[in-house]
């Protein structure tokens, strides 16, 4: 017999961020995880746009993403892990990896996304030195 599992728990413990956002990219779930790699206290990001956490250089191209998935019901990245730019409350630059799911009416209608969110700043600053320092070293030997 499986034992039953506290989703609610579940999503408040996990140390990757969880958000909701609705069909217009509002923020409708934001977990612990979510305020600390991002810096916003749930009460600061839900009810917000997702442009909370998209820098303004991304946000048109994101947009015409989001909505192209909302009408089609179709995403090319829910199995793909994403690798994008994000900013903290602060303004500096996050490099973030994700999967969305979409998430569905009972009508069968798409209403919102669910993304899950793994912060990687420290990762690829460490793989841009080292690939610098690559470049250097063949440098040196050429």
């Amino acid at each position: 017999m499986a034992a039953e599992i506290p989703y609610e728990q579940l999503l408040e413990a996990i140390g990757d961020a969880i958000l909701v956002a609705d069909e217009k990219g509002v923020i409708t779930f934001w977990n612990p995880a979510a305020e600390r790699i991002f810096g916003f206290a749930r009460t600061e990001a839900l009810g917000q746009s997702l442009d909370l956490i998209i820098p303004e250089r991304l946000r048109q191209r994101h947009w015409e993403g989001y909505r192209k998935t909302m009408e089609s019901g179709r995403t090319r990245y829910g199995a793909d892990l994403l690798r994008v730019p994000a900013v903290h409350k602060d303004g500096h630059a996050l490099s973030i990896a994700f999967t969305v799911a979409l998430l569905v009416s009972g009508e069968g209608k798409v209403n919102g996304i669910a993304a899950v969110i793994r912060d990687e700043t420290q990762r690829f600053q460490e793989e841009r030195a080292l690939r610098r320092r690559v470049a250097e070293l063949e440098g040196k030997t050429s």
